[in-house]
């Protein structure tokens, strides 16, 4: 069974190991007031305020993923001067594993520094050195991404600021190693010859990236852009590409043909340094935790406007993206975390602490039905929330027979949750609900059909007990019986064909 997103954001993300190789930096801000134009030269005085430095570059993406609580390696080049001095120190204290960060004697850090006035960027400074990767180096980073594969690696990010370290002989290197390894690789890509990433599962570029790559001008049409990624797959060989589309989202296009899209979300943006890498990170922890393209594409585009509504390179935050999947998502998109009855009780206890009802019923959901639906609506209309019990495997089997259930008891669950009337959904393994009403201790007690109020079990744990009867004309053992009568009548069919 796949991730879902609530899982993936609290669970998932922190057991995934994923290793970062490309051009790393430091980014420098320095944040002022202009009041006035200077007497020396037509030009406005900065004020400065105060300042400050983050990962940039290949090492932004680590911070993302570092951020994520993500298991994250990080490999590149620095130089030995002050500012890589500043960069090591942000590192460790991020928690990036660095033993693939290279010291070059004698060289700068490649570093932009950017200053800001009243928030807008006014000016940037950029110090950088393009040198290539040696023969020694690059011998060290296959090395080094070979201790890693053998110790366990689910992804490699490929992220090329065409500063030199990824030599197109280390760039293929590499993804053919991780490929013989089964290991996704993501690329986010520079420059206008992409036969180094050939081979690559996933490549990251914006619209203009594509156009410089394929060499002619494109419009941010849906036609153009897929049309662009098709022709990227037919030169490069890669499996997916994603393009990012400022204000149009994310687009995916599959070597298929097969095509994804995502809106970009409403964010006021203050500055877009680092988006991609945001995006890169993101999408590559959703592709290796097993989410679904879609929900990869939905959790970086909403990861994309956090960090571009922010003043200077932003890595996103496993918090940020809580926040939102709680604010926005949580109640149409129940989790696939099976809640504990602790976890489940204390909920409950909130809920009435601030004067809103709970109501609650239970049962085996086995083969949900319309008479299922409407039942669970009308029981969730007496109240605030609804809580289900649901039965277990081995308490279904008792009460129904071997043969059942037909859907297993966390599936059953994750139908439930979805159900937009349903606030959560508890398993017990007993033949009754007595025992874990005990705990819950809701307000109001529904069943469904011709009980009388003395007769239903756990009564004394909630303050009112309603009962609702079935729909007519809906039942999972008619649901069965034909299922059954439709299998028997396709055999015999069979049967009659072959005599």
């Amino acid at each position: 069974m796949g991730q879902y997103i609530d899982e993936f954001l609290k669970y998932t993300l922190s057991q995934l190991r994923i290793a970062v190789i490309g051009d790393v930096m430091l980014d420098k801000y320095v944040f002022g007031k202009v009041q006035r134009i200077s007497p020396e030269a037509p030009v406005p005085v900065n004020k400065v305020e105060y300042t400050k430095a983050v990962l940039g570059g290949a090492a932004n993406v680590a911070a993302n993923l570092a951020f994520l609580h993500c298991q994250v390696a990080l490999a590149g080049t620095i130089g030995d001067d002050e500012n890589a001095c500043i960069f090591s120190e942000i590192v460790k204290h991020a928690n990036i594993e660095s033993s693939g960060v290279l010291v070059r004697k004698h060289c700068m850090m490649t570093t932009k520094m950017r200053v800001l006035g009243a928030q807008q960027q006014m000016l940037r400074l950029d110090f950088e050195a393009y040198t290539d990767s040696t023969a020694e180096e690059e011998k060290y980073f296959i090395s080094w991404l070979q201790a890693h594969i053998q110790a366990g690696l689910d992804g490699l990010i490929i992220s090329d600021y065409q500063k030199g370290v990824l030599t197109p002989n280390l760039t293929q290197t590499l993804i053919h190693m991780a490929k013989k390894a089964g290991i996704l690789v993501l690329v986010d890509p520079k420059g206008v010859d992409w036969l180094k990433y050939v081979g690559a599962d996933f490549i990251t570029p914006n619209i203009k990236e594509v156009a410089q790559c394929l060499g002619n001008d494109i419009e941010n049409t849906n036609e153009d852009v897929v049309q662009a990624g098709m022709n990227i797959h037919e030169q490069y060989r890669v499996k997916h590409v994603l393009v990012t589309r400022s204000e149009k989202g994310l687009t995916l296009i599959r070597d298929d043909g097969k095509v994804w899209n995502n809106a970009a979300t409403a964010q006021e943006v203050f500055d877009v340094s680092g988006a991609g890498d945001t995006v890169a990170a993101v999408f590559m922890a959703a592709m290796v935790g097993h989410l679904s393209i879609q929900a990869g594409l939905l959790l970086s585009n909403v990861a994309a406007g956090i960090a571009v509504s922010k003043v200077g390179t932003y890595p996103i935050h496993q918090e940020d993206l809580l926040q939102w999947w709680q604010q926005h998502f949580a109640r149409k998109n129940q989790n696939n975390h099976m809640s504990s009855w602790q976890e489940v009780a204390e909920k409950i206890k909130n809920w009435q602490r601030a004067g809103e009802t709970v109501v609650f019923t239970n049962g085996c959901f086995d083969l949900v039905h319309r008479g299922h639906i409407v039942y669970l609506q009308e029981a969730a209309l007496l109240g605030d929330h609804l809580v289900i019990g649901v039965n277990s495997d081995a308490s279904v089997r008792r009460l129904k027979g071997k043969t059942r259930p037909f859907i297993k008891e966390e599936d059953r669950l994750l139908l439930l949750r979805s159900l937009r009337c349903v606030d959560e959904a508890v398993l017990f393994t007993e033949d009754t609900p007595e025992k874990v009403l005990s705990v819950l201790k809701p307000d109001i007690l529904v069943k469904g059909g011709d009980y009388q109020r003395d007769e239903v079990v756990g009564k004394e744990f909630v303050k009112s007990v309603e009962i609702m009867p079935f729909s007519p004309g809906y039942s999972t053992t008619a649901l069965v019986q034909k299922i059954y009568a439709v299998q028997k009548k396709e055999r015999q069919e069979k049967q009659e064909k072959q005599e």
